[in-house]
C-alpha cells in the first residue's frame, strides 16, 4: 500500500512512530492511516487477532507476547499507547528514559484528524454504527460532486463490513468521519468542523465518577465545534450541551424529523426532513430502531455540511446520502450473524451497556420472531457490572436462559470500581440477582465453560445471542463447531 498522492507525513507526528497496544480497534486503525501516509509503523500487543494479522500483512512489524520485548528501534521518534496500556509498559518507559513523547491515543487521533475537514461522532451509545453510515453518507455527497472529488475517510472502533477494515485515510481535501470517544476525554483532543452527539448516558463512572462530570465533558466536546460548522444531537441529548455551543444546532424532534414508513423483521423503512430539504426513502439493512436514529443524525451532518461547505442544492445531497447510506451493511460485532447451526441462529453483538444489552434484544425480537432468545454474556468491567448490576437484571428480563461468563477486566490497572478478585465474583452476582427475578441464569466460568454450559440446554428453533465488548468474539468457532457436533446433518449449511 503506498502513501496517500499528495498528502505526506502527518503533521506532528514523527517518521518512524512506534504503538504499544497496536492491536486495539483504535491505535490499529491510526496504523493504517499513518502507514499510508508514508510513515514508518512498529508496535507491541499482547495477544495476537485480526487487526495485529491484517498490519503484519501490511508490512508493519509488531511484537505479539508477554515476554521480553526487543529495544525501541533508534530511529522512533514518537510512542503512542492505549488507554489499557500504563506508562510503566516496557515500551513506554524506554520511551520516556530516551526522552520521547509518549502520547495516549486520544491525542494521536486529534493528530491524525485533519483540521476543517473532521466530522466527529460522539454519545455513550451508537458511535461506531453512525460514524460509518456518516462514512457513507460523505461518500455519497462526493459522487454529487462529481468526478475526481475527494474520497473520505474514517477512523472507527469497528469494522464496517463492507468497507473491510477500520480506517481509510481520505484523499487530499476529503472529509474524515471520526470515532470521538469519551473515555478518558480523549475527544477533548478533537477540534471537529462538525460532530454528532447520539445520546449521554452513564457509563465509564471508574473515569468520570458521575453522570453530571460526563454531561459537563460532552459539553466541552461540543463547544470544540468549529463556529462555522454543524451539531446534530439526538433528541435526549441534555439542554445543557447545546447550550454550551458556539455553532448551528441540529436535533432530532426538532429541526429533524424522522417519518416512519415501515419495517420487515426490524429493518426499518423511514424518510428524514431537515431545514429546507427532505430525503427520499430509506431502507436499512440493519435492525433496530435505535439504527433509524443513528442513521438520522449521520445523513443530517453530511447534508447539512455540504451544504455550508460546496452549496449544493440539499434535494441533489439528500438524494446522493440516503441511496449511499443504504449501502452499510452493518458493523462486525455489531448484531453479526455468526450462523446458523443444530437449528439455532446465533447471533454477536458488543452490546456491554444495559442500554445497549435492552436495544438489542428488543431489535432480536422483531428480526427473529418467534424464537426464544438465549443468552451468553460476557461483563465488560468489574466497576460497570457493579454499578449496573440492578440494570443488568431488568435488561435480560425476558430471554429463556442467560449464561453469565466471567467479567473481562478491561484496563485492570484502573478498573477500580467492584470488589473482589478478576474473575467471576461479578458474574455470580448477577447470575443470582436474575435468578430471583425468576430468569434461568447460571455463572459458568471462563469462555470454554461458558460456551459448555451454553450448549447445554439449547434447543433448537432459538436463536442464541453472544453479547460482550471483550475477547468473548474469539468463542465463535468453538460454539458453531459444538452446535454442529450436536446435528451432523446439518453441518454442511454452515456460513
Amino acid at each position: 500500500m503506498e502513501p496517500t498522492e499528495g498528502e505526506g507525513l502527518v503533521a506532528g507526528v514523527a517518521r518512524r512512530v512506534h504503538l504499544v497496544g497496536i492491536g486495539g480497534a483504535g491505535l490499529s486503525g491510526a496504523a493504517r492511516i499513518l502507514f499510508e501516509r508514508g510513515h514508518e509503523v512498529s508496535g507491541s500487543d499482547r495477544a495476537g487477532g485480526r487487526f495485529v494479522n491484517e498490519l503484519a500483512r501490511l508490512g508493519i512489524d509488531v511484537f505479539v507476547g508477554t515476554g521480553e520485548r526487543p529495544a525501541l528501534d533508534p530511529a522512533v521518534g514518537l510512542v503512542a499507547r492505549s488507554a489499557a496500556v500504563p506508562l510503566d509498559d516496557p515500551d513506554c518507559a524506554r520511551a520516556l528514559e530516551r526522552g520521547l513523547p509518549v502520547l495516549k491515543y486520544g491525542e494521536l487521533l486529534g493528530r491524525i484528524a485533519p483540521l476543517g475537514r473532521t466530522l466527529a461522532v460522539a454519545g455513550t451509545h451508537g458511535k461506531t454504527s453512525s460514524a460509518w453510515m456518516l462514512l457513507h453518507a460523505l461518500r455519497g455527497v462526493s459522487e454529487a460532486l462529481g468526478r475526481g472529488a475527494p474520497a473520505p475517510g474514517a477512523l472507527i472502533g469497528g469494522i464496517d463490513r463492507a468497507v473491510g477494515c477500520n480506517a481509510l485515510a481520505p484523499r487530499p481535501g476529503g472529509w474524515f468521519a471520526a470515532e470521538a470517544c469519551e473515555y478518558d476525554r480523549s475527544f477533548l483532543q478533537l477540534k471537529p468542523a462538525g460532530a454528532i452527539v447520539t445520546n449521554v448516558e452513564a457509563d465509564h463512572l471508574d473515569y468520570y465518577g458521575s453522570l453530571d462530570a460526563i454531561v459537563k465533558a460532552f459539553a466541552r466536546f461540543a463547544a470544540r465545534v468549529q463556529r462555522d460548522g454543524l451539531l446534530v444531537l439526538g433528541s435526549d441529548v441534555p439542554e445543557s450541551i447545546e447550550a454550551a455551543v458556539r455553532c448551528e444546532v441540529w436535533r432530532l424532534g426538532h429541526e429533524l424529523k424522522v417519518e416512519l414508513l415501515g419495517q420487515e423483521h426490524g429493518r426499518f423503512r423511514f424518510r428524514l426532513i431537515g431545514p429546507g430539504w427532505a430525503t427520499p426513502r430509506v431502507s436499512l439493512s440493519v435492525p433496530g430502531s435505535f439504527n433509524v436514529d443513528n442513521a438520522a443524525l449521520a445523513l443530517a451532518l453530511a447534508i447539512g455540511h455540504a451544504g455550508r461547505v460546496w452549496h449544493l442544492a440539499p434535494e441533489l445531497v439528500a438524494q446522493r446520502a440516503a441511496a449511499a447510506l443504504e449501502r452499510y451493511l452493518g458493523c462486525e460485532r455489531r448484531f453479526e450473524s455468526w450462523g446458523m447451526a443444530g437449528g439455532v441462529e446465533v447471533v454477536h453483538d458488543y452490546a456491554h451497556h444495559p442500554t445497549e444489552v435492552r436495544v438489542t434484544l428488543e431489535a432480536a425480537r422483531r428480526a427473529l420472531p418467534g424464537r426464544p432468545l438465549y443468552v451468553l454474556f460476557q461483563p465488560h468491567q468489574h466497576s460497570r457490572t457493579a454499578r449496573f448490576m440492578g440494570e443488568f437484571v431488568e435488561s435480560l428480563r425476558g430471554v429463556e436462559r442467560a449464561v453469565i461468563a466471567d467479567v473481562y477486566g478491561a484496563r485492570a490497572h484502573i478498573d477500580a470500581g467492584a470488589p473482589g478478585p478478576e474473575g467471576s465474583s461479578g458474574a455470580e452476582e448477577l447470575a443470582s440477582r436474575l435468578r430471583r427475578a425468576g430468569v434461568d441464569a447460571v455463572a459458568a466460568g471462563d469462555l470454554t465453560a461458558s460456551v459448555a454450559a451454553a450448549l447445554e440446554r439449547l434447543p433448537g428453533g432459538s436463536a442464541l445471542f453472544v453479547l460482550g465488548a471483550g475477547d468473548v468474539e474469539g468463542i465463535r468457532d468453538e460454539l458453531i463447531a459444538g452446535l454442529a457436533m450436536r446435528s451432523p446433518e446439518l453441518r454442511g449449511s454452515l456460513r
